[in-house]
């Protein structure tokens, strides 16, 4: 069993559903008592969130270099930043460990391409939404063009996760604006669904959107336990 450093968090509730599925596939691939080896560094969610306001990723970097180092110094053999946004310093925590990354953008870009599809409809925190370090690796490094939903779509879906998903709350009207959002996707043409932020998996899923459904905590997740059961980086993210 390989041991897994994750960082964490952003939000308690996206890293309590992490632990729960890394787990419950670690016990599903061998059976018995087997669970997974998990070093597991919290943050203070409030702070982030705080500093993503203000656009100081910097701080951000640093911060998460330093979680990183320390994950590593502790054992762990792979780092997995447990969000999507946050993946936007993942060059500083690739640069700051000689463990690898298993990065969630690169594992969902590989699934979609196994599929054939091609156009992509996204939904995400605004800063991943909106940046460039996330919709550009899929497109320079994947060949994938992600759409994005419209600026009033965009705001909604941002303000969603903030405001209720990362707190626990869901509602009957959000699941609603969620639906619709996605639907808005596939009419401009997207062919399949990113849940880009490991929350909106709990609105969305692929019983009530109309396309295939990526959810990158699921993906993530199970890359992780294939790294962790004895994959190699490149197996895990295939």
């Amino acid at each position: 069993m390989k041991r897994l450093g994750i960082i964490g968090g952003i939000s308690a509730a996206s890293t309590a559903h992490y632990y729960a599925l890394i787990n419950e596939g670690v016990q599903a691939r061998l059976g018995g008592l087997a669970q997974a080896e998990l070093l597991i560094w919290s943050v203070n969610f409030a702070d982030v969130a705080a500093l993503q306001e203000k656009g100081d990723w910097q701080t951000l970097g640093v911060m998460f270099a330093d979680i990183a180092r320390r994950l590593e110094g502790a054992g762990a053999e792979a780092i997995i930043i447990a969000a999507n946004t946050m993946h936007k310093v993942a060059d500083e925590v690739t640069a700051a460990v000689t463990i690898p990354l298993l990065h969630i953008a690169d594992i969902t870009a590989a699934a979609i391409r196994r599929t054939g599809l091609k156009r992509p409809g996204l939904m995400a925190t605004a800063y991943t939404m909106e940046q460039d370090f996330y919709v550009g690796r899929f497109r320079d490094r994947h060949g994938l063009s992600l759409l994005i939903p419209g600026e009033a779509d965009r705001r909604d879906t941002h303000r969603i996760i903030y405001d209720e998903l990362c707190r626990g709350v869901t509602t009957d009207v959000s699941r609603a604006r969620y639906e619709d959002i996605a639907r808005a996707l596939v009419t401009q043409g997207a062919d399949c669904l990113i849940l880009g932020c490991t929350e909106v998996g709990m609105l969305l899923n692929q019983g009530n959107v109309p396309v295939p459904v990526f959810d990158t905590t699921q993906l993530h997740t199970k890359a992780a336990v294939d790294f962790a059961t004895g994959h190699s980086l490149q197996q895990a993210a295939e």
